[in-house]
């Protein structure tokens, strides 16, 4: 590999990375903008708050802003409002917003509430009671609001947004204790349309600088150099056989290695990635070569194989298969590596299936590999919004507790058992046909089936290297269907060749 093809690809992946980060907060804030409804307001549910207290006090509004950019201050964040109504509609209400060193005098003394937590569906409000015995005094009279309403029926507070720290006061507008009152709080962002552009057209720039770079080096990446020494011969799909080519030959994993991989894996964890995040790129833009020339261009189909590839190699030594203790190396092409992935290239490909294949073709796989390749953690709470009280729930996937029960084997006896690393295997090949599908390597449509054992039905190796309980012959038990040199080359001369390469 090149260190400039090194060089142009990270650059490329780093600003694709940051490309789609802004688009997809420009997407979240343009929904934002435009989901503002009420005439433009962001509007809370209206909802009933009571104190028997003389007031309601919301806990401190902060809008202090001493590291923010010159020209820019709470004024130009946007507007509060308060829609309040008193429970008896004959009866005047006060709702009003001071700083808080204000607030706090006017009220020293006086027993009211504040208000420290609400939540909705179902609504909910907690308050911390100050107690007090001096009587109230009328908040109209006061001249330190710097927004406020009052009277009978439902009145509104407007307030554009000022730097400082602030209170909101809700009252009986005679001052009198035993508050109930409807309010609806609202808030209006205009800047939210602009920022969401900005983010939009610095998105687009370094999506339009970052692909290609990322392209480019791909490309560069994924072209084939000399064979690698003793590299197996290139896959070759023997009638009958799906086109997707995965190996994982048994390599006596020792007892407890499998314990700290997490950590010596770690390089692997950082480049892959890298790696998937140009995978993703590359699958987008070989998607638009194959929609409009029907072709895989050949050095993405090479370096997205390689990709694959290298997962496969990373997970055969990790927890998706601990298939051997020998550590990967840092390659997208093919090595001698007791793990393989291959994937013969197609000449042709079909226009339509690019659009459908990869999101509604595949959709049964993907139901049955959520049981055999997911699991995960879910959160359900019995109180609506209320997740303090949440309750998680996790489950494992069957791959994954086969490949726990296999490190317990290996822990206690040394020995891996023949059937469970053959049904291993067999679902990580389903697995990566699947992907290979999705990413639109191959037409074919995977096959509904668990291809067991460390080999293709049409690799004619049987497995090298002894194994403390797979016996030297053991392979897959079906006839296999040895290759001639012209399909394979010779891999003595170390010229190889992939059918249909013509190399």
């Amino acid at each position: 590999m090149k260190a400039g093809k090194i060089v142009m690809f990270v650059v490329g992946v780093l600003l694709s990375m940051l490309g789609l980060a802004l688009l997809v907060a420009a997407g979240v804030l343009g929904w934002g903008y435009f989901a503002q409804r009420d005439d433009g307001w962001f509007t809370a549910p209206t909802e009933r708050y009571r104190t028997d207290s003389s007031a309601l006090v919301s806990e401190r509004i902060d809008l202090v802003f001493d590291d923010a950019p010159t020209g820019f201050g709470a004024e130009d964040l946007g507007r509060l409002r308060l829609r309040a109504a008193s429970e008896d509609p004959g009866r005047p209400v006060f709702v009003g917003i001071g700083p808080q060193a204000e607030v706090d005098a006017f009220l020293s003394g006086v027993a009211h509430a504040e208000l420290t937590d609400v939540r909705f569906e179902p609504f909910r409000a907690e308050y911390r009671e100050i107690p007090g015995d001096d009587p109230a005094r009328v908040p109209g009279d006061e001249d330190f609001w710097a927004a406020s309403a009052s009277g009978p029926g439902t009145q509104e507070l407007r307030w554009e947004f000022q730097e400082g720290v602030w209170s909101i006061v809700v009252m009986n507008a005679d001052a009198t204790p035993g508050v109930a009152v409807d309010l609806q709080a609202g808030a209006q962002f205009p800047f939210l349309g602009p920022l969401a552009l900005w983010l939009l057209i610095s998105g687009l720039v370094l999506l339009v600088i970052g692909v290609p770079l990322l392209v480019l080096g791909a490309v560069g990446l994924g072209r084939h150099g000399p064979p690698a020494a003793h590299a197996p011969p290139p896959a070759a799909v023997a009638p009958g056989s799906y086109p997707v080519m995965l190996r994982g030959d048994p390599d006596a994993p020792s007892r407890g290695l499998w314990l700290v991989k997490w950590l010596l894996a770690i390089p692997h964890y950082i480049v892959l990635f890298f790696l998937a995040i140009a995978h993703f790129v590359t699958t987008i833009v070989a998607g638009f070569a194959i929609l409009f020339t029907g072709r895989y261009p050949r050095p993405l189909f090479d370096f997205n194989v390689g990709v694959m590839r290298w997962w496969w190699r990373v997970g055969f030594y990790t927890y998706a298969a601990l298939g051997t203790d020998r550590y990967p190396p840092f390659t997208l092409h093919r090595t001698d590596y007791p793990a393989d992935f291959d994937v013969p290239y197609p000449e042709r490909l079909s226009r339509g299936l690019v659009l459908v294949k990869w999101w509604l073709l595949a959709v049964p796989h993907y139901l049955i590999l959520a049981v055999l390749v997911g699991g995960g953690a879910t959160a359900a709470s019995g109180n609506g919004d209320d997740w303090d009280d949440a309750v998680w729930t996790y489950s494992w996937s069957l791959l994954g507790i086969l490949v726990l029960v296999a490190a317990i084997a290996l822990l206690f006896t040394a020995r891996y058992p023949s059937g469970l690393f053959d049904l291993v295997v067999g679902i990580n090949r389903w697995r990566f046909r699947v992907w290979a599908y999705a990413a639109l390597l191959r037409d074919e449509y995977p096959p509904f089936r668990l291809d067991q054992g460390p080999r293709e039905l049409h690799e004619y190796a049987a497995p090298e290297g002894p194994h403390d309980d797979l016996p030297p012959e053991h392979g897959p038990t079906r006839t296999q269907i040895p290759l001639s040199k012209e399909q394979y080359g010779d891999p003595a001369s170390g010229e190889q060749t992939r059918p249909g390469e013509g190399r």
